[in-house]
């Protein structure tokens, strides 16, 4: 009796939990824009003007222009030099660039980063994403090689490993990278398509 009494209350604990957390991440960053934008706001507008939830819609206008900017050359070109700047500041570089790298992980940006693949080895396959294919970017004693640079997550955790393998051990999957990142730390429980 005990056991099935824990049973069920694990179910609605593991069922409960990501609805919660996604909702609080939500209310957290609708918070926080609201305080720091609306509190800009209020002091450049007349009361009058002023209305709860202006700063939360504000704080979505500066995401979407600053998105709308990024597609120029020059801004792009800007904000590349900050980024060099932060990349140099003691603490500051080893913080930012693994934010930054987690991000560009799962915001391609050119034709094979990210790719979900197949990975054989040992008579097992593992699903794998391709992060490296630019030969230069590489380590010099990996160059000129028919390897690819294939990221491995864990399941239920955030980690995994990176490993240089024959690209002939290596298929392309028909998944995006949002499902087979799911299927992979969820160690295939939720399904493909859930």
């Amino acid at each position: 009796m005990f056991k099935s009494i824990g049973r069920t209350f694990l179910t609605g604990f593991f069922t409960i939990v990501p609805v919660v957390l996604t909702l609080y991440l939500l209310y957290w960053l609708a918070v926080t824009s609201e305080n720091v934008m609306g509190g800009f706001l209020q002091l450049l507008l007349p009361d009058i003007f002023y209305f709860p939830g202006l700063g939360m819609l504000m704080g979505l206008m500066v995401v979407f222009l600053i998105g709308l900017l990024m597609k120029a050359l020059l801004v792009q070109q800007l904000f590349d030099l900050g980024e060099q700047i932060l990349f140099h500041l003691p603490l500051i570089k080893n913080i930012y660039r693994a934010i930054r790298d987690l991000f560009d992980f799962f915001t391609p940006k050119k034709e094979g980063l990210g790719q979900v693949v197949a990975v054989t080895y040992n008579n097992m396959e593992v699903i794998g994403f391709i992060t490296q294919t630019d030969q230069q970017k590489l380590p010099e004693s990996f160059r000129d090689q028919d390897k690819v640079l294939v990221y491995i997550p864990m399941s239920y955790m955030i980690g995994g490993f990176t490993i240089f393998i024959d690209s002939v051990q290596v298929r392309p999957l028909n998944m995006s990278l949002e499902e087979a990142m799911r299927f992979a730390l969820t160690a295939g429980i939720t399904g493909k398509n859930s």
